[in-house]
């Protein structure tokens, strides 16, 4: 008995894992405005971040792998991530 529900309890843990990790996910369209490589920083004109409840402006944010930054062009409509990243505002995919 007690096994049956420490499997059910871990079941509702991943599902609830797994919701999270979608929301957590979800793009956000914006406008890249400047782009800093050497300081590894982009300025993005976004809408509502629903993951970080933080409604639409414009703002800097790190980029969290070098590699994003040649996906980022000052002018380009994206579709990016932001998360908390130890703290700061982290773009962590673009698309």
């Amino acid at each position: 008995m007690k096994s049956a529900m420490i499997k059910i309890g871990l079941a509702a843990l991943l599902s609830a894992t797994a919701a999270f990790g979608a929301l957590a996910e979800e793009f956000t369209k914006g406008v890249v405005n400047k782009v800093d490589a050497k300081a590894q920083k982009v300025t993005i004109k976004h809408e509502e971040l629903k993951n970080l409840d933080m409604p639409a402006m414009t703002m800097v944010f790190r980029v969290g792998d070098p590699a994003l930054l040649e996906k980022l062009k000052e002018g380009s409509s994206i579709e990016f991530v932001a998360e908390r990243v130890n703290g700061k505002l982290t773009v962590t995919d673009v698309k």
